[in-house]
């Protein structure tokens, strides 16, 4: 397992850890984010320990207590360490946060499918993911991306360059891509939550182009399709913030550009992009799309992925 987890289920958040650094650094945030919320935080650590061993290792290390402890406690070496894992995740999260109420558990399923199931009845998952610098950095896991792509529920995604705290704010706005449907949006909502909690401003941006066959042979003025289709982004961005609060500080910007390129220039000032994903109900495949695929694997902040039911 090469990720952590924090889920919302009814009021409680839910981390998910694996002892790596990256899941630990999501302990920090979903600790912070509980506090925040003023609900309880479980930690949870999902794997598949009951297979043989070989494969077992082939992606963790040595179980914490070693085979000789697991034989005296009679349990599976994997289940030790699990629970030594959670242990220390609750103990870290009670140290940030001393007044958070935190338990553990332990479920012996493969995680990225689990996490998906479990993303039916829960309010977030987030998945802290490996990656130092670079190429590697830019990568995402099966976990991260299977999760992403078919859970019910908002995923948030932290990387290790991410900061990984929720507050207090380090660049001090969250932003969500506002898409081409006018009607306020999943995301939307999402976003001016998270923008509350933290009493930062809401950052909406809508990308737009002007397709290339309306700048050539075209009877309006050279300047005129490039305006028009400005104005009806900042339409659409009026009419999906219509139901944003007037206790939220709600900043629009329309920017011409590739939608993926122009929230990742975004995420270098946000604490928080947010995103959404339309889903279809019945289908396999991955259900990302594009801007969130891309900004999944090169945001410079944590990435929110909100599904939008078709």
């Amino acid at each position: 397992m090469k990720t952590a987890v924090v889920r919302a289920f009814g009021e409680a958040l839910v981390v998910g850890v694996d002892g790596s650094e990256p899941s630990l650094r999501a302990v920090d945030w979903a600790a912070d984010e509980a506090a925040l919320r003023g609900v309880p935080l479980r930690v949870v650590y999902a794997s598949l320990w009951e297979l043989p061993h070989s494969r077992l290792h082939s992606s963790g290390g040595t179980p914490i207590g070693g085979a000789a402890l697991a034989k005296d406690l009679g349990r599976p070496s994997e289940q030790v360490r699990a629970e030594d894992i959670t242990g220390g995740a609750v103990r870290r999260a009670q140290a940030r946060h001393p007044g958070l109420k935190v338990s553990a558990d332990v479920l012996p399923e493969e995680p990225e499918y689990a996490l998906a199931r479990e993303g039916r009845h829960a309010g977030a998952v987030v998945l802290g993911t490996r990656g130092r610098s670079g190429i590697a950095e830019m990568l995402l896991g099966s976990v991260s991306l299977t999760v992403a792509a078919h859970a019910q529920c908002p995923v948030i995604v932290l990387r290790a360059s991410h900061d990984n705290q929720v507050t207090p704010a380090v660049r001090g706005r969250v932003v969500v891509g506002v898409g081409e449907h006018a009607e306020p949006s999943a995301a939307v909502r999402f976003a001016v939550e998270e923008a509350r909690r933290r009493g930062v401003p809401l950052e909406a941006v809508r990308a737009w182009r002007c397709p290339a066959d309306e700048t050539t042979d075209h009877p309006l003025p050279a300047d005129e399709p490039a305006r028009l289709h400005e104005e009806q982004a900042a339409e659409t961005l009026e009419t999906a913030l219509r139901d944003a609060p007037e206790d939220v500080e709600v900043r629009r910007r329309t920017v011409e550009g590739h939608a993926p390129k122009v929230l990742l220039d975004a995420s270098h000032e946000a604490d928080l992009l947010v995103v959404g994903a339309r889903r279809r109900e019945g289908h396999l495949g991955l259900q990302l799309g594009r801007v969130a695929h891309t900004v999944l694997h090169h945001s410079a902040c944590p990435v929110a992925v909100v599904p939008e039911p078709v």
